[in-house]
């Protein structure tokens, strides 16, 4: 994109606002992924929206009361990011996709294998041409946006592009690929138009007043597995190509990006119901995600051994930040403090310490259905995160 078309991408949508004065901003010493445990209350309103029980106003109106909650326990929690939990979807990637034009929702023949559950099936499927317009995710923002106080900043998650390309590629559903190939002969032109059609969206929540935008990616979870071709029946790839196609397609979508947006990519091996999709280092994938992609920051599973060690951290590039996800969003229990700390001096050899926060490795309801553990355990989670942050950072 020519820097001239860039400035007017923004410039046509925010004419009319004063840009937000930027004291603070993602990442934050303590921080979050995003998405929280959905309430009884809200799930059971969303089984009634898809039995026909309740309308579209109904669902959101409960999805509002629900949300507002979630928000005045994060203020009191401390936290200086607001999200919505995710409570307005099933899937922490898929509802995006679905909200895009030319790709619709379509049950999948399997859910996606993860390593001792299967989740529920569902996919996306391109039936037109892509594009960014009406994104329903815009007004979600902006219901949370007016929520915010001084010294918070309301952040929006959404899938990485490469997330998207990643699914739409995909044979999960009878005639996926034909229809794919009908409109798409050819991955550049899918590519570009994945691209212009995050631009878009990435426009539209600017001018909402939104300041950090978070990719959530688990392609590289992917890569980073040895195994990945058994788990997940895909081809074997040649590691450099899809790693410099998911860094140039994530770059392009962000390019000339305004100064005071922030925009920060989350990396993990999969979140579902407590389990995992993939393990290992992120050595295969580090030389060209922690050194080639254009956000902020990053947000790195560490929670277990299966994320193997800190060394492919050297890779990062000079000036960016990184999110220790060191307390595990999986399990009740509370990590030891001290063995925290230590964690965080041992990844300060590869990264200053200046640039390095912590968080949970995920969120606690990549999904719906949500992890295996208590409301009252989730907020410990991000207590216990808040302590430690001060104690290293104070």
């Amino acid at each position: 994109m020519a820097k001239a078309t860039a400035i007017l991408w923004f410039t046509n949508q925010t004419r009319e606002r004063t840009p937000m004065p930027t004291t603070h901003n993602a990442p934050f010493r303590y921080d979050i992924v995003g998405s929280f445990l959905r309430p009884d209350v809200l799930k059971q309103a969303r089984a009634d929206h898809a039995a026909g029980i309740i309308d579209d106003a109904a669902l959101k109106t409960l999805e509002d009361v629900a949300i507002r909650d979630l928000v005045a326990k994060q203020k009191a929690a401390g936290l200086h990011v607001i999200t919505d939990g995710e409570f307005r979807r099933s899937y922490w990637h898929l509802d995006f996709m679905w909200g895009l034009n030319g790709i619709e929702r379509r049950a999948s023949r399997t859910g996606y294998m993860f390593h001792d559950e299967e989740t529920t099936a569902d996919t996306a499927v391109v039936t037109g041409k892509i594009s960014g317009e009406n994104h329903p995710f815009v007004e979600h923002f902006k219901f949370v946006k007016a929520l915010e106080e001084d010294g918070q900043i309301a952040r929006q998650t959404i899938p990485a592009p490469v997330q998207t390309y990643s699914e739409v590629i995909l044979d999960r559903c009878d005639g996926q690929i034909e229809s794919l190939r009908s409109v798409y002969p050819t991955d550049e032109a899918l590519i570009d138009d994945i691209a212009a059609a995050y631009r878009t969206v990435i426009a539209d929540l600017y001018a909402a007043g939104c300041r950090n935008i978070q990719f959530d990616d688990c392609t590289w979870g992917i890569y980073c597995d040895t195994d990945f071709v058994a788990k997940t029946g895909m081809s074997p790839v040649d590691i450099q190509k899809v790693s410099e196609l998911g860094v140039r397609l994530n770059n392009l979508a962000i390019e000339s990006k305004p100064e005071d947006l922030v925009i920060t990519t989350h990396v993990c091996r999969g979140n579902y119901h407590s389990t995992y999709a993939f393990e290992g280092g992120y050595d295969p994938i580090a030389p060209y995600l922690f050194a080639e992609e254009n956000v902020d920051a990053f947000y790195l599973e560490f929670d277990t051994p299966r994320a193997g060690t800190f060394e492919p951290l050297k890779y990062v590039a000079p000036g960016k930040k990184v999110v220790l996800g060191l307390v595990t969003s999986k399990q009740p229990g509370l990590e030891d403090e001290e063995l925290l700390i230590d964690r965080i001096n041992e990844a300060a050899r590869y990264v200053p310490l200046e640039n390095l926060y912590l968080s949970p490795q995920c969120g606690f309801a990549s999904c719906e259905c949500g992890n295996k553990l208590t409301e009252d355990e989730q907020w410990a989670k991000i207590a216990l995160v808040k302590r430690v942050a001060e104690r290293v950072w104070g």
